[in-house]
This record gives structure tokens, C-alpha cells and sequence, in this order.
């Protein structure tokens, strides 16, 4: 399915939970503290995130997550 092929499938349960964290406005600290990670461990979990989806900055997480209505999913 064309699905399959959207980047945010490629992220594990974690790292979608975190993507959309992110793209919510969360900080990596409030993120961590929500979770009960280290900043350090949600921080890479940022990073792989932003790789995977081969996007740059938090706003272009934001942008790719309203055009494809992933805001409404539950965290």
C-alpha cells in the first residue's frame, strides 16, 4: 500500500510517540520527563526521528504531521 511508503511508518511505537510529541510543541525535556527518559535518551530519539523522516527541523515534523493528520492520533 502507499502507505507502507510514508516515512513516519519506518519509526518504531517509541519513536512515533515522540514524533508526535514533538510535533505538538513539546520539548525534549518535557518529553523526557513525561516518559521517565534522560534528556539524553529522548534527544536521540529525536535525532533518529528527524533521519528517518529525512526532515531537518521540528517544523518541517509539524508540517509532514498536519498534511497527513497524524495530530489527531492518541500519544
Amino acid at each position: 500500500s502507499r502507505d507502507a511508503d510514508l516515512p513516519h511508518t519506518r519509526l518504531t511505537d517509541r519513536e512515533f510517540e515522540i514524533f508526535l510529541m514533538l510535533a505538538r510543541g513539546d520539548s525534549v525535556t518535557g518529553i523526557a520527563e513525561r516518559l521517565s527518559l534522560s534528556v539524553k535518551t529522548a534527544s536521540t530519539h529525536k535525532t533518529h526521528i528527524l533521519g528517518k523522516m529525512k526532515v531537518g527541523s521540528i517544523a518541517e515534523l509539524v508540517r509532514y504531521a498536519l498534511e497527513h493528520n497524524l495530530l489527531d492520533a492518541k500519544t
